[in-house]
């Protein structure tokens, strides 16, 4: 077996190695998601629990366009409200 051989094999099988950890990580994951959906379905406060996180999610999404969709204010405005600071505190 030649050199190149032997590092492409090395490549290959760190590879599978790689794929087969994230493939476990993912099952796992799921596994456990799914153990905290039925936890939560058994709950008894499953309703007020649901409606807590609804007013959360709607509350977060608030946050969420306040942050993304406000308009700047233009940068002239900014320029004559500076103009307008620098004249009330110099008494002009």
């Amino acid at each position: 077996m030649t050199r190149q051989a032997g590092q492409d094999e090395d490549r290959d099988g760190a590879a599978l190695l790689v794929a087969a950890g994230l493939a476990d990580l993912a099952v796992s994951t799921i596994g456990q998601a799914l153990g905290a959906m039925r936890d939560l379905l058994r709950r008894s406060d499953a309703a007020e629990l649901a409606a807590e996180a609804e007013r959360d999610l709607m509350a977060r999404g608030r946050l969420a366009l306040d942050r993304y969709a406000a308009v700047p204010p233009a940068h002239l405005e900014i320029l004559a409200r500076h103009t307008l600071a620098r004249r009330a505190v110099d008494g002009v």
